[in-house]
């Protein structure tokens, strides 16, 4: 079954724990060895992540894992983002400790170190989704993040559905810890009614969102109950 099944993984909150800062973050312990153990036995392993793919294969640096960035959006075309960015700049001064993080095909609004977080949500939301609605784009939420994404383009539940696909897989497992991973679980929802065996994994923590909980197949805690599933798995 193995050699026709895929493992499909978030990497910020799944494989890593949430950080201030997302240059902070690193594997916890016990995940190298056991993607590289998976990458060997099942036909594919990928992480689907909304950093760049090069920067979450820097991160992890496994033979044979494969990696789709920005949420499966990294070949989209940035100059859009780059007419945007002065008014999400602007966005972010009027919001204390906020700071923008621009990946070319998608811009963030990280508030995690703000004061008043609830606050500084509300803030950004109301004044991103302005910016988003005039540029055709669509604001997506994440833990402490705000985020202008290109609209109508299918994300990490493309991504999945074109892992699927590519591959033939016969059964794949998606494992996620925040609101972008519910397409992705929302997508082998689909896929199952066509005969994927799907295994929806929420990977708990304190800001998981309530939904994915609730849609999961199964719950793990935390980055460190991932690795030990996967590593059951391997």
């Amino acid at each position: 079954m193995a050699e026709e099944a895929g493992i499909l993984l978030d990497f910020d909150g799944s494989l890593s724990a949430i950080v201030a800062r997302p240059e902070d973050a690193r594997p916890v312990e016990g995940a190298w060895d056991v993607l590289a153990a998976l990458v060997v036995r099942y036909r594919v392993v990928a992480v689907i992540s909304g950093r760049r793919s090069e920067e979450v294969a820097a991160l992890l640096d496994v033979p044979g894992l494969r990696y789709f960035g920005l949420y499966g959006l990294q070949e989209a075309a940035p100059e859009l983002m780059a007419v945007v960015s002065p008014k999400v700049q602007a966005a972010a001064a009027a919001v204390p400790e906020a700071w923008v993080e621009d990946k070319m095909a998608s811009i963030a609004v990280h508030y995690r170190q703000a004061p008043d977080p609830a606050r500084a949500r509300a803030q950004l939301v109301s004044a991103l989704k302005g910016v988003a609605s005039s540029a055709g784009l669509e604001v997506v939420e994440g833990k402490m993040v705000v985020e202008l994404v290109p609209a109508g383009r299918p994300r990490k539940g493309g991504a999945v559905e074109r892992l699927v696909g590519e591959n033939h897989l016969s059964a794949a497992l998606f494992a996620g810890d925040d609101v972008a991973d519910l397409e992705a679980f929302r997508t082998l929802d689909s896929l199952a009614e066509k005969g994927l065996l799907a295994l929806k994994v929420a990977v708990r923590g304190e800001e998981t969102p309530q939904q994915l909980l609730d849609e999961a197949t199964v719950l793990v805690e935390g980055p460190k109950g991932l690795v030990e599933l996967l590593g059951h798995l391997a």
